[in-house]
């Protein structure tokens, strides 16, 4: 008796169901004629394209999997493709990573920034974080195994869009540091990384994360944690909005702070207070 084994169905699926038998019990078959269907999941698969007919995509001329998926009508060939490669696909590997292994959870409040002049916005923002991790240690923290290793140095990492993607360049020792010196490392950070000469070192061992998307940001954002870090905080789109001050209605320079963070690490409550410190500060003594 011969033993037929189950082909390679794709995207990691490793069993399936007899959908239909395509030859009779007794019947004399040919090569590489088609025996079976198999039901997958995901599609009914069935390995009936002339690989000889086939021009391949892969290295050398190689047929690859989509080559054959394209010849059999199961992928739609609309539009343009693109490979992912480089920074973006760095990005999307880390991302999906956070994604997958970090319980997160968001928490947002209103933050009044009339007294932060908003050309050196990211800069008072990091200082104040970097004061208020100083209090909730927590937040400045990895989580290694069934060990959380709280790290006592405020080395912040500043999201930064690229037309290569996002890169996150970390500025040193920030609770050490002014506002202005804070403004001018974040500067010359952002303008490498838009150049793509930032050196590996700046974008490596990250204690927390800040990130602001300035005018195009919503009203708030619900940002991924940085692994392997364990928080992150976001901005909102700063605007003039009528708020209540002493019992009256006002004009005031407005925005959403969110804060994403791991809650294997990290108390709902505890992530509130360190967000309000962050305000407090922001609001009263934006340059400590």
């Amino acid at each position: 008796m011969q033993a037929f084994k189950l082909p390679d169905l794709g995207e990691g699926l490793t069993e399936g169901e007899v959908a239909r038998w395509l030859v009779a019990e007794g019947q004399e078959i040919r090569e590489d004629e088609p025996l079976v269907e198999i039901q997958t999941d995901k599609a009914t698969v069935e390995l009936g394209v002339e690989l000889d007919a086939l021009a391949g995509s892969g290295p050398g001329g190689r047929i690859t999997e989509e080559d054959v998926r394209v010849a059999a009508g199961a992928v739609k060939t609309d539009g343009r493709r693109e490979k992912l490669r480089g920074i973006r696909r760095v990005v999307a590997e880390h991302m999906a990573r956070a994604h997958r292994e970090v319980p997160a959870v968001t928490w947002v409040e209103e933050c009044d920034f009339e007294s932060v002049p908003l050309d050196r916005l990211v800069a008072f923002v990091v200082k104040a974080s970097a004061g208020a991790l100083a209090e909730f240690p927590e937040l400045n923290a990895r989580l290694e195994g069934d060990e959380i290793v709280y790290l006592d140095r405020y080395d912040i990492g500043v999201a930064v869009q690229t037309e290569h993607g996002l890169v996150v360049p970390v500025v040193r020792g920030v609770d050490s540091r002014t506002v202005d010196e804070v403004h001018e490392d974040l500067e010359r950070l952002a303008e490498a990384a838009r150049r793509g000469s930032l050196e590996p070192r700046e974008l490596r061992d990250s204690t927390f994360t800040v990130t602001s998307a300035g005018k195009l940001a919503g009203l708030f954002q619900t940002p991924i944690v940085n692994h392997p870090e364990v928080a992150i905080l976001s901005v909102g789109r700063i605007a003039p909005r009528a708020v209540v001050r002493g019992g009256g209605v006002v004009v005031r320079r407005t925005g959403a702070v969110a804060v994403s963070f791991d809650h294997r690490v990290v108390d709902g409550a505890r992530a509130a207070e360190f967000g309000l410190s962050v305000i407090a500060r922001l609001e009263h003594d934006p340059a400590s």
